[in-house]
Order: C-alpha cells, then structure tokens, then sequence
C-alpha cells in the first residue's frame, strides 16, 4: 500500500496543514504498514509565488518544518517535487487525456476566482499536475482535507481514461479524509487557509501566537453567561489538541459560564505552544543545518526519481515518445 501526500512550500505552516494533512501522514507512517511518500510540492506554489528568493526559502523551511514536525527519512520517501522532472511530463501527456470539462467542474479553481485570483493556466490545470503527482508513484492512498476529494477524484478519472485506452498502466488513487478534521477552521471560522489571512501558525513565536489566537472572531456572549460551544471558532481549533475528556472538560467550562471568550483563547494559546514546543526546537535545528536537510531531501529524490523513471519508460512507449 503506497500513501501519497504533497504540500505547497507558500509560508509559514499553520494549524489547517498540519491537523489536515501533515498529522494524518505522520500517523500513518509510524504504523509502518504502508509505503509512505511525501514531496514539497514548489511546482504547485507558482500558482501563487511570483519571487524566486521567496520560493526558494519557503522551499527550505518547509523541509525544515516537516522533518520537525515528524517526518522520518528512515520510514518514508521525502523529496521536493521538482527534484523529480518526470512530473512535468506526465503533467503534459496526462493533459491530452484530460477533458476541459474535467476542469471547468473543478470547485478549488472556481472558489479560486470567486475570491479575486487571476484566472491562469497554472491556476485552470492545478488538477492535471495533482494527477501527474499521484499517478507518476502508482499511489493507492492520497490523505487530502475534505475540499481536495475531487482532485483525487480527477486523477482517477484521467488515470481511467489513460487506462482504457492503453491497459493498465496507472493505479487508481483513493482520497483518504478524516471526517473528524478534515477543514481545520480559521481565525474567522472559514477554512484555515494562507490564502484567506486567518492562520494559526505552528511556529509563530508567543508574541504573534497570542496576536493570532486574539483575533478569532467570537459572538458577543457576556462573561457571566453560559456560552455556546458547539459553533465557537476556539472550541472548534482547541478540540483538535483534545482526547474526548478534554473536549467533555471544555465543554463544561463553556456552559458553567463565568468565563469570557478571552478565557478560552488563552487556554487555547496555551495548548498550541505545548503541543509544538519539541517541535519548534527541532525547526531551529534544522534552519542551522542546511547541508544535512539537503542531504536528507537528495536521497529522497533518487529513490522517487528512480520509480518514476521506470513509469515515465512504459509511457513514453505506449504514446510514441520517440
């Protein structure tokens, strides 16, 4: 069973990446039963990064996160995507067997536009690169918040069309999502997105965490009064860090009243910088040791490329690459 997960290098690292997608990988991959792959996905970010100083830092600090926040190069493949050419390729061939329909349906790049963003290619054919991604490796499994099934669902229909004109030459993904925490709200109860400007940063330092959590949007429920948990933007973030005891815990607090919203976004404050403090330790270690998250990304990318070098041969074959 090979498990496949790419994230963009587009800053800093927030809550809705790693409850999303980061956590449910590092699961997975200290269970041991599977075959875990995990890229850096920079080609993605220039749908949005125009500064090449930019990317190119943000590339290496998301190195530096992941292997921070738990990415073990012993147990699984990790690599930066562009260390891998043969996506580009396959992105291309993958293209011709890719209906505009396909993309014009897709609700990422619609929600995209309806919020302000240029109407690109690179923005239209994200889906088609996200098939190349997953088809190239042969992977079953891809972990994705709930707004990215119908990417997965994309790369299967190409992979079917590619597959019933030429045999069976790409396994057929399947989306993975965790019902439980698959949206991670934001500051302003949306979706936890960069893009949107209502991150939780995982590394932020005490000053701009307490800024963060500050800023998330509450009702106007006087101290003194019961509150509302159920529909409560920090509840919502805080029970992420919760076991079920925790939550029951909270939830009390809520309706004892007594307590203001203030109250709750400490508290939340406070489970944020414990639960990230080993981590935030390691990132530092990490930013001073290039050379050995170079060393770690290399070989990550040798063993990626060689799997997706033998793909790229039986296609080329098949579609008359000369």
């Amino acid at each position: 069973m090979r498990i496949l997960t790419g994230l963009q290098p587009s800053g800093k690292l927030h809550l809705g990446n790693y409850f999303a997608s980061i956590k449910p990988m590092i699961d997975l991959q200290n269970e041991g039963s599977s075959d875990m792959f995990m890229f850096i996905a920079n080609y993605h970010a220039l749908t949005s990064a125009k500064d090449a100083h930019l990317l190119a830092n943000n590339t290496f600090e998301a190195a530096c996160a992941f292997l921070a926040l738990g990415i073990d190069p012993q147990k699984s493949t990790f690599w930066v995507q562009s260390a891998v050419k043969e996506v580009l390729e396959l992105y291309w061939i993958l293209s011709s067997y890719t209906p505009m329909g396909l993309l014009e349906r897709a609700h990422a790049y619609k929600d995209k536009v309806a919020k302000g963003f240029d109407t690109k290619h690179d923005l239209f054919s994200y889906p088609v690169l996200m098939a190349a991604d997953i088809l190239l490796y042969d992977s079953n499994l891809v972990p994705v918040g709930k707004d990215q099934i119908q990417h997965v669902e994309i790369a299967r229909d190409i992979a079917l069309k590619f597959n019933n004109s030429h045999g069976e030459i790409f396994t057929l993904p399947e989306a993975r999502v965790d019902e439980n925490i698959a949206t991670v709200p934001g500051t302003d109860g949306a979706k936890m997105s960069k893009s949107y400007g209502n991150t939780i940063d995982i590394f932020a330092d005490a000053k701009t965490l307490k800024k963060q959590t500050g800023k998330i949007v509450t009702d106007s429920t006087p101290l003194e009064s019961p509150k509302e948990w159920q529909n409560c933007n920090v509840y919502n973030i805080a029970k992420l860090f919760l076991d079920d005891d925790g939550q029951k815990e909270l939830q009390k607090r809520y309706e004892k009243g007594g307590e203001g919203y203030g109250h709750f976004k400490a508290y939340l404050n406070e489970l944020v910088s414990e639960y990230f403090k080993d981590a935030r330790e390691k990132f530092e270690y990490y930013l001073n040791n290039k050379d050995k998250v170079d060393e770690i990304l290399s070989i990550g990318a040798k063993k990626a490329s060689t799997i997706a070098a033998k793909k790229m041969e039986k296609v080329r074959e098949i579609v008359g690459i000369y």
